[in-house]
């Protein structure tokens, strides 16, 4: 009896899973698609994205502050962990 219960949690849990992906997918697709036009608007007007000043990221760099470096640029893009760490990477 409490494998069958158990069974048809997993199930249940599998279902729901299964739809949060399918939504996530559709939300993804929607905001890859939103930023492709938003680009191509500003590349039509001329307009480009500032590039922020990231002398303090390779400040600390040369320091050997790595974390403190991923920190920083962080900070200042607004760029996640991995993007962040992947960049300071790059830079050292």
């Amino acid at each position: 009896m409490e494998l069958t219960v158990v069974a048809m949690l997993i199930m249940v849990i599998a279902t729901m899973w299964s739809a949060i992906e399918r939504k996530v997918d559709k939300l993804n697709r929607g905001t890859a698609q939103l930023t492709r036009k938003v680009d191509l608007i500003l590349e039509h007007l001329g307009i480009e994205e500032p590039q922020p000043d990231l002398a303090r990221v390779r400040a600390l760099i040369v320091e050997g502050k790595k974390i403190h470096a991923v920190k920083a640029y962080r900070e200042i893009t607004g760029a996640g962990l991995k993007e962040a760490k992947e960049a300071v990477d790059r830079m050292g």
